[in-house]
């Protein structure tokens, strides 16, 4: 017998040593290289050797002295956590908690999880167990919280109170991370301190209890969450979450400017913290500060682009990161950034809608740079960060960039530039569009009216629609430098496309798309319609120029038919009126056009579907100064819908 207990003890003295030195030689090489590019492989590889150990332990029957293989069991499990192995973690975790039982005479049971732990804690309750089973307890909150069982964990509310009363107290200090310099043991030593790894779960556990209340509407409830969490000490990536979580409640309560105080302390907090940026910039849009809007999308996107930034944080040598433990989806939802190829498309677009011309085409150029390159950006148009995932803006398509890009350059007096990015697109969709496109309208259902696009014919129409942009803003480009012939023959190309498409009601033939149809249904007919007017302004106008009169009275009154709230074609139509001496009538068309009071469009309709800026423009003053010398309008304008029956 007492030669049994030798190789017993010396069996349990080998194991013990065995254990030490894995957890020495891992603090070592984390020391070495915290950041290493293969660290879950090497994570992979520590794991496994736990794993060894822990059969070669679990190969002997359950002892009333657990404290090695509960030791080692925790070790395994923080790694196998740390890899996103939750499952085998979890199974790991039963296993021995079923052992435990066994050793001290109770018998296993299968139940839910709060019912099986309170029997597990309370059958070593007053035995030297007690501090290793609260250790592996804090790995089965960690389990939970990954898996965002909150319910669960509210619970157990009461045990890990006590939990943390324990641990507060000092239970336990020969367990506990002794070997921080390195010096040999007796004991069992940890990868990572219990106390730390509670109050990481504390503080975690606040987080994503105050998302989901934030996500439910409950700001206020949300903010006391997040408050507790703030008071707990934290790695710098969590308290800077805290500040970034508390300005989206004041968000969500109408005070913006709390709320950016908020969003400023987390990036003074952690400077990686790049939600709190996007968080910052959207912000500033809904105050409808451009300026300050413009510069968050500058500066986070230059924060995207550093190496750093999509980097996972950890929190010194812990082997649990915070992204491990906030995978909620509420969660996810407040820490996602768009890409930043995303964001370099929405600081282009801004800084053309908003009159920065010059930079607007270095970013677009410096965005289609990026999506033909192999090696920037990793040619990837969304973040590879584990929490970006959630519902942010992505990249328009290719096509569409190209329009955008080709705007801004025409903006920038570079039409000859325009022109050879709408050929790229012209020489992609072309060959791809039908001879005929025949919207049908849908059966009657809830979602028939809702303005989205229907399935059937959208490819074909966003094609034909594409195709159509780009010959107008190749019209727009010969416009610019006044060659009216090509710009005719441009402009009829885009309404030849045009009238491909049809639209057939239900128990009606298909027939051309008409204003009225549009106010009552579909989105893409109210585009394609705004794409029409311009085309058809742009070559009335372009007739203007050649003295071709009728020709151009004929044109703009069909835009202003199609599009109504064309200003530019309103215009130029009393401008033909008024030189054909309908001068009456001139006054009274301009009177109209200048009394339409229109939503702004600039964020709404594409920015290459925007009336253009160049090529000729009537000067409204010019044109109020000939009203005043003609004197009251003696009629007013009835339109001439009667005088030029064609439609297209």
């Amino acid at each position: 017998m007492s030669n049994k207990m030798y190789k017993s003890t010396a069996l349990w003295d080998k194991w013990i040593q065995e254990n030490n030195e894995l957890v020495n030689k891992w603090k070592q090489e984390v020391g070495e290289s915290a950041l290493s590019s293969d660290q879950n492989q090497r994570r992979r590889w520590w794991s496994s050797e736990f794993y060894k150990l822990l059969r070669k332990i679990q190969g002997l029957p359950p002892l009333a002295d657990m404290q090695l293989e509960l030791s080692v069991v925790y070790n395994a499990c923080l790694y196998s956590i740390a890899l996103s192995e939750v499952s085998e973690a979890e199974l790991l975790l039963t296993q021995a908690t079923e052992r435990v039982l066994q050793a001290t005479g109770d018998d296993p049971m299968a139940s839910d999880s709060p019912v099986f732990w309170r029997k597990v804690l309370k059958s070593v309750e007053t035995t030297a167990l007690n501090s290793c089973v609260l250790y592996i307890f804090c790995l089965q909150w960690a389990i939970w919280l990954a898996n965002c069982r909150l319910k669960t964990i509210q619970e157990l509310q009461e045990e890990l109170s006590s939990l943390f009363e324990t641990l507060s107290a000092g239970a336990g200090d020969d367990m506990r991370y002794s070997a921080a310099a390195g010096k040999s043991s007796d004991a069992p030593l940890l990868v990572m301190d219990p106390r730390r790894l509670h109050e990481l779960l504390q503080i975690c556990t606040f987080m994503v209890q105050g998302a989901e209340r934030l996500n439910e509407g409950q700001s206020s409830e949300a903010l006391t969450d997040l408050q507790a969490a703030s008071s707990l000490p934290a790695p710098r990536t969590l308290v800077a979450y805290s500040h970034l979580l508390s300005g989206s409640c004041l968000a969500q309560m109408s005070r913006p400017q709390m709320a950016l105080q908020c969003f400023r302390k987390a990036l003074e907090t952690d400077s990686r913290c790049v939600c709190a940026l996007y968080q910052s910039m959207l912000i500033y849009r809904q105050l409808g500060n451009r300026q300050a809007e413009i510069q968050a999308l500058r500066l986070l996107h230059s924060t995207l682009m550093l190496p750093s930034a999509t980097e996972t944080v950890v929190a010194d040598t812990l082997l649990l990161s915070p992204p491990l433990l906030l995978r909620s989806q509420s969660m996810s939802s407040l820490l996602s950034v768009p890409s930043a190829l995303t964001v370099l498309h929405s600081l282009a677009l801004k800084c053309l809608l908003h009159g920065r011309v010059s930079d607007s085409v270095e970013h677009y150029l410096d965005l289609l740079a990026a999506l033909h390159s192999e090696h920037q950006y990793g040619v990837k148009t969304e973040n590879t960060d584990s929490h970006v995932h959630a519902e942010v803006p992505s990249l328009p398509r290719l096509p569409e960039l190209y329009l955008e890009a080709g705007t801004a350059l025409l903006m920038a007096q570079r039409p000859v530039d325009c022109v050879a990015l709408c050929d790229e697109v012209i020489s992609t969709t072309l060959e791809m569009l039908p001879e005929k496109v025949v919207l049908e309208e849908p059966e009657e259902r809830g979602e028939a009216k809702t303005g989205a696009v229907w399935k059937e014919g959208e490819e074909e129409v966003v094609m034909l629609l594409w195709t159509g942009a780009a010959y107008l803003l190749q019209g727009h480009c010969h416009t610019h430098v006044k060659d009216w012939k090509q710009a005719v023959t441009h402009y009829t190309r885009c309404i030849n496309l045009l009238v491909k498409v049809y639209f057939k009601k239900k128990g009606f033939q298909p027939q051309i798309p008409s204003t009225d149809m549009v106010n009552e249904q579909r989105k893409d007919l109210c585009i394609l319609q705004r794409l029409k007017g311009l085309s058809l302004a742009g070559r009335g106008i372009s007739f203007t120029q050649t003295d071709q009169l009728k020709e151009a009275l004929r044109d703009l009154q069909l835009s202003l038919q199609a599009f109504p709230e064309c200003v530019g074609a309103g215009l130029w139509y009393g401008e033909v009126l008024w030189r054909l001496g309908r001068k009456q009538e001139a006054a009274a068309c301009w009177e109209k056009t200048w009394s339409i009071t229109t939503q702004s469009t600039v964020e709404i309709v594409p920015v290459y579907l925007q009336e253009p800026q160049s090529g000729p423009l009537l000067d409204s003053s010019e044109l109020r100064h000939r009203l005043q010398e003609l004197g009251p309008t003696q009629s007013t304008w009835r339109g001439t819908k009667e005088e030029c029956p064609i439609t297209y």
